[in-house]
């Protein structure tokens, strides 16, 4: 059984093979292995998977499809960037856009986004696009906790701790991690511009452009957010709400479907669907308890320094393993580890400093998040030839002064 956990997690991370085959296979070999023994039925496997977590995944992923092809994102980029006073002041409104959007949509298409305008401005400047690109992919990762749903690893995260989205600001009479997040994010684009873009001056000139918008899918995102801040006073479950959402966003874009369904990332979808059955299948047998207490252990029975430990172990593993697989497994173990060091109450924090690790670790190379390989991907086409050196220069040092921030206030608030 650890066996097909190690290999399920070693192919997951090797990217050779699709991680929506990885995680479905792996979950179908320990249903047929853990089937006779009872310890692991199909009722219990249905039991393990989140689907609060799949509904806000699923319906809100929708809207943000439909939100990048309304026009609104490239008014509000062109508008700000029309009251700039240089092209430093210029990419900081951009990388700052980037972020508010990232906070709520997916990383992925907020990129494909602004990536556009970024290469506007860049042409316009006859700046080096690589700056532009590669700063606009690392705030989209530097937010990844900001919101509830930001990214996969906050919605798991909100499933396993019993947050709404309010308690993501204000929790148990404390700031919550999306609160801390928030300022992390902010401390690390003031960490960006003073590295990289504080002696940019060069003036910019963006002509008026007429955009056609339709604020539809805005609406019809704003309710949604809305709904999940009230849905305890609604009595409608989150992933009821993300389904709502979705299938209103699949009505509004009815004509554009087929291109909906197919810039969907299905293959993180289905690979959360299998891995939460691993994961819950090793959970019985005792395994995660076990990692939990190795962890403990390494803290020597400390919680500041157990809270040190997950968060830059995060960070360092988070630069070249992808964020949801390492989420769904290291959110258990830190709420286990809390439970080892004799204090249920240190769930929450260790819980907070793997997540905002493993999120904005992975600016540090150009494979540790989605939106990095977009990014490259981007440059490459037109000639660029990113280095991983040129790359951990633009990043490592908003990484380390956000998650340092991020580390500092959990320990100021939460230890």
């Amino acid at each position: 059984m650890l066996l097909i956990f190690v290999g399920c997690y070693g192919l997951a991370i090797s990217r050779k093979v699709k991680i929506a085959y990885v995680g479905i296979a792996s979950a179908a070999v320990l249903l047929l292995i853990l089937l006779p023994t009872k310890v692991l039925t199909p009722e219990q496997a249905l039991n393990a998977i989140r689907w609060d977590v799949l509904g806000i995944y699923w319906g809100f992923m929708m809207v943000s499809i439909l939100f990048s092809e309304s026009g609104v994102p490239k008014h509000l980029a062109r508008h700000v960037l029309q009251n700039t006073k240089n092209e430093g002041m210029a990419l900081l409104a951009l990388c700052a856009i980037t972020a508010f959007l990232s906070s709520f949509l997916e990383n992925v298409g907020v990129v494909l986004i602004m990536a556009p305008i970024a290469m506007e401005v860049a042409r316009r400047t006859k700046s080096p696009l690589l700056l532009y690109l590669i700063s606009i992919a690392i705030s989209s990762n530097m937010v990844t906790t900001v919101s509830m749903i930001a990214d996969p690893p906050a919605i798991i995260l909100a499933s396993e701790a019993g947050m709404s989205f309010l308690d993501f600001y204000w929790f148990q009479g404390r700031p919550g991690i999306g609160a801390i997040s928030a300022i992390a994010a902010i401390i690390g684009l003031a960490a960006l511009y003073l590295c990289h873009f504080r002696k940019m001056k060069t003036k910019i000139n963006i002509e008026k452009e007429k955009i056609e918008t339709n604020y539809l899918p805005t609406v019809v995102f704003i309710c949604g957010v809305v709904a999940l801040a009230l849905n305890s006073y609604l009595r409608v479950g989150p992933g009821v709400i993300g389904l709502i959402v979705g299938v209103i966003s699949v009505l509004l874009g009815f004509k554009n479907l087929s291109k909906m369904i197919k810039e969907f990332d299905w293959n993180s979808f289905f690979f959360i669907i299998g891995i939460f059955i691993v994961i819950g299948a090793i959970d019985e047998v005792g395994i995660l308890g076990d990692l939990a207490h190795g962890i403990g252990g390494l803290g020597f029975n400390n919680a500041a320094i157990t809270l040190m430990i997950l968060v830059w172990l995060s960070v360092a593993l988070s630069s070249f393993i992808d964020n949801v697989p390492y989420s769904v497994l290291m959110i258990p173990v830190a709420k286990n580890a809390a439970v080892a060091l004799g204090s249920a109450g240190l769930a929450y924090p260790l819980m907070y400093g793997t997540v905002i690790g493993t999120g904005v670790g992975g600016n540090i190379t150009p494979v540790g998040a989605t939106a990095n390989v977009f990014a490259v991907g981007l440059l490459e086409k037109r000639g660029y030839r990113v280095k991983p050196k040129d790359y951990l220069k633009i990043g490592l040092a908003p990484t380390i002064a956000a998650v340092l921030a991020a580390h500092l206030l959990l320990q100021l608030f939460w230890i």
